[in-house]
């Protein structure tokens, strides 16, 4: 099955993981929260599908490009 690995837009610290493995999640739901300069910045899903695997954890702080999520592609 197709993969979609969800990347940071921007460097930040996670301040929430809104989803957990297995669970279903459609185009342009929140999967996740960064927090950069003082904003809190969502974190959407790009396609439909299934949370496969969640590569950080909440107030770790990421760079621009890491892996956040990886969808399995309905």
């Amino acid at each position: 099955m197709a993969q979609e690995i969800v990347e940071a837009p921007i460097t930040g610290t996670i301040i929430s993981i809104d989803v957990k493995v297995g669970d279903k999640v459609e185009e342009g739901d929140v999967l996740l929260y960064i927090e950069s300069m003082k904003m809190e910045n969502p974190i959407m899903a790009p396609v439909n599908g299934k949370i496969a695997e969640i590569k950080v954890a909440a107030k770790q702080v990421v760079e621009t490009g890491k892996p956040l999520v990886i969808i399995e592609k309905a």
